[in-house]
């Protein structure tokens, strides 16, 4: 397979990131936080998600930030909606939030029953009792196509690991009830929460499923870094031509309901958007802009966060070379001499000065 042309990246900042976040974050601040996200390129920006506050108190203020923030042009905002409730809340912002996208024909299963019943409050069974249901309203509706979607799909920390015969095993489950009506299946996410995907898991379940079912031809990828292989894991999904991936600033994000909190973040943004660049890959994303952002995150939420290229900088090059004789560079702060300028690490010590004699 080749590397797709260019890739979709939602960024969920605001909703997978911020939902791990301490809940007394001002609603300025997210704005502030939101309107920097605007500038970066992206094309679609999830706001967060209208859920309860009792299980999501971060996002208790969701409507205030739905009626307070000033969209970009360009930009499609949407947000996470789990029940009708939660739809109707959002839809009442339309245009302005678009959700209705996120009403498609589509069938969502967890391999891990555990979760199912921790993240969701229905067992997979339940899961996948409600499966005529959808393919029985998508039918009525016209439908010419559906997606599927399989959670948790490599493994648990609560039931251990899962096989690809169960995946695929799974998969045929859900495509089976959309195969009875007559409605194929072109999509197919890999939503992940858990962060138990590897590199070679993930490329041979791609290529498991194209030579399936060759009629899905899109994939999407929503898996967490809880072990820090997930850029990997997307390396191995562009090798596949995929182009739709899920990311978040610095990485933020995380799950109250696998056992891993905070630790379950994301791949930042910035540094997938630095790797597909450097790939030829086209994402939209101005690196610079994303950097700023990053650093308004951490102002935002209080604490470093965990990418790399909004510490280190993109790789340099031209004008943008590092002196040669610049001093010693320690610190993080000393570090961010890229964007900040050399006066961060005045007073280092030279380890070079030009018209130096080498190796004397």
């Amino acid at each position: 397979m080749a590397f797709p042309k260019s890739v979709t990246i939602t960024d969920d900042t605001m909703r997978e990131g911020l939902q791990i976040e301490r809940a007394d974050i001002p609603v300025s601040e997210k704005l502030r936080l939101l309107d920097a996200l605007g500038e970066t390129g992206a094309k679609m920006i999830s706001i967060g998600s209208f859920a309860h506050p009792k299980w999501t108190p971060q996002m208790a203020c969701i409507d205030e930030i739905a009626e307070k923030f000033v969209p970009k042009p360009g930009i499609m905002y949407t947000a996470a909606v789990f029940n009708q409730k939660g739809f109707e809340r959002a839809d009442k912002w339309y245009p302005k939030i678009n959700v209705r996208g996120r009403r498609g024909f589509s069938s969502h299963v967890e391999l891990c029953d555990t979760f199912a019943r921790r993240n969701y409050n229905r067992s997979q069974a339940q899961q996948i009792a409600a499966i005529p249901g959808t393919v029985a309203a998508a039918k009525k509706a016209g439908a010419e196509s559906a997606s599927v979607g399989l959670g948790n799909l490599f493994g648990s920390n609560y039931e251990g690991p899962f096989s690809l015969q169960q995946r695929l095993e799974m998969l045929d489950l859900i495509v089976g009830y959309w195969h009875e009506a007559g409605i194929p299946v072109t999509k197919c996410s890999f939503v992940e929460a858990m962060g138990w995907n590897m590199p070679h898991t993930v490329a041979e379940t791609l290529e498991a499923i194209q030579e399936r079912y060759p009629e899905i031809t899109s994939f999407h990828m929503h898996l967490h870094n809880t072990r820090g292989t997930t850029i990997a894991s997307f390396y191995e999904a562009l090798k596949f031509g995929v182009d739709s991936f899920d990311t978040s600033i610095g990485g933020m994000g995380g799950c109250p309901y696998c056992g891993n909190g905070r630790a379950a973040g994301h791949v930042p943004t910035e540094d997938f958007v630095d790797l597909c660049h450097e790939l030829g890959i086209e994402t939209g994303y101005n690196l610079d802009k994303l950097i700023e952002a990053a650093a308004i995150a951490e102002e935002v939420v209080g604490h470093p966060l965990w990418g790399h290229i909004s510490k280190a900088g993109a790789r340099p090059r031209d004008k943008q070379l590092y002196p040669r004789d610049m001093p010693f560079v320690e610190t993080l702060d000393e570090a961010a001499h890229f964007r900040n300028g050399p006066a961060v690490y005045a007073g280092q010590l030279s380890p070079w000065r030009e018209g130096d004699a080498l190796n004397s």
